[in-house]
């Protein structure tokens, strides 16, 4: 017969086997809708002459959330071939060994850990950013978060709208630096994300 010590430690066990169990059962796996997810970048033009404005067309990822534990990740791929200035010319400049080199580093990866929850919800991500084949620390701020049931697929989305700055020439980009362009780049991660379908 076990004694009473046995039998309270393996109960506890039981019961912290169970709180792991429901913990990782409350993480929800969300698919990122390409439809309504563009990431966005500002960068300087001659040193304070313009802002260049632009945004990715394509990208993919997961966002995996717990929002009882406050815990979470997020894992976002970008295509650099589909950047979009606005202006053809510029897009087809980005491509080039002067900036982006897409033919030789075709994605941009952010990937992170959801953190600082309030109420449920992140309000910063701390991560990396790999780009132009160099991965560098990155944390976002995120000014809004919001998740609800989708009208339509009636399964739950969440969105964001986040943010960082960092400097381009970090990553190996250092176009007009010569000309006095800052290498600030404030890049923006507007994203929406679909739960996946429970297994």
């Amino acid at each position: 017969m076990l004694s009473i010590r046995t039998r309270i430690n393996a109960l506890g066990l039981i019961a912290l086997l169970s709180l792991a169990t429901g913990a990782s059962a409350a993480t929800v796996n969300y698919k990122i809708d390409p439809d309504h997810t563009y990431p966005s970048f500002e960068a300087d033009h001659f040193g304070g002459l313009s802002v260049w404005r632009g945004k990715f067309n394509h990208s993919s990822g997961m966002v995996m959330l717990d929002k009882a534990a406050g815990t979470g990740a997020v894992n976002v791929v970008v295509d650099m071939k589909s950047a979009d200035f606005g202006q053809d010319a510029l897009n087809k400049f980005a491509q080039g060994k002067e900036l982006f080199e897409s033919n030789l580093y075709p994605q941009a990866i952010y990937a992170g850990k959801l953190v600082d929850f309030v109420n449920g919800a992140p309000t910063r991500v701390t991560g990396t950013l790999t780009l132009h084949g160099v991965t560098r620390p990155l944390d976002l701020k995120i000014d809004s978060f919001k998740c609800m049931p989708h009208p339509m697929l009636k399964r739950e989305v969440c969105g964001a709208d986040a943010l960082a700055t960092f400097k381009r020439d970090a990553f190996g980009m250092a176009a007009g630096k010569d000309y006095g362009f800052s290498m600030d780049v404030t890049l923006r991660i507007q994203v929406e994300a679909i739960a996946e379908p429970a297994a």
